[in-house]
C-alpha cells in the first residue's frame, strides 16, 4: 500500500466524519427546543464540519495548491462562522426571542436589566404547564 492510497482512504474517513458531524447538527435543530441552542449546533457544524470535509478532500488528492486553497478555506470559514453565528444570535435575541428558563442571560446585564436565572423545579413546572414556586 502506498503514501497515496493511505492517503485517500484518511481523506475519505475524515470526508465521513464531516458528514456525520453536519448530520449530528441537523438532528440538533430538530431536537433543541430553543433557538440558540439551534444556532450553536449550526454554527458549531459550520465550522467543523465544513473544515473536516474540505481537508478530506484534500488528503484524497493532495497538491501544493490545493493545500494553500485548504489553509485560505479554513481560515476564512471559522473566522466568519463564528462571527455569523454571534451575529444571528444576537439579532434573535434583540428581537425579542425568549431564551428557555434555566438559563444564565448575560445579555440582560449588558442592558441594564438584573440577569435572572430560573431555578430547575421551575423550569421543570413550566415545561410541564404546571405552576412555578
Amino acid at each position: 500500500m502506498d503514501l497515496l492510497t493511505v492517503s485517500q482512504i484518511i481523506g475519505q474517513v475524515v470526508v465521513v466524519a464531516g458528514a456525520l458531524i453536519f448530520a449530528t447538527a441537523a438532528l440538533g435543530i430538530l431536537r433543541f427546543t430553543d433557538p440558540f441552542m439551534r444556532i450553536s449546533a449550526v454554527g458549531t457544524a459550520g465550522g467543523i464540519g465544513i473544515t473536516l470535509v474540505v481537508v478530506g478532500a484534500v488528503l484524497y488528492q493532495p497538491t501544493v495548491p490545493d493545500v494553500l486553497k485548504l489553509v485560505l478555506i479554513i481560515f476564512l470559514q471559522l473566522g466568519t462562522s463564528a462571527v455569523g453565528t454571534m451575529a444571528i444570535a444576537r439579532a434573535s435575541y434583540l428581537i425579542g426571542t425568549e431564551m428557555r428558563p434555566g438559563y444564565f442571560d448575560e445579555l440582560a446585564e449588558d442592558s441594564g436589566l438584573p440577569p435572572q436565572l430560573t431555578p430547575p423545579e421551575s423550569r421543570a413546572a413550566q415545561e410541564s404547564g404546571g405552576p412555578a414556586n
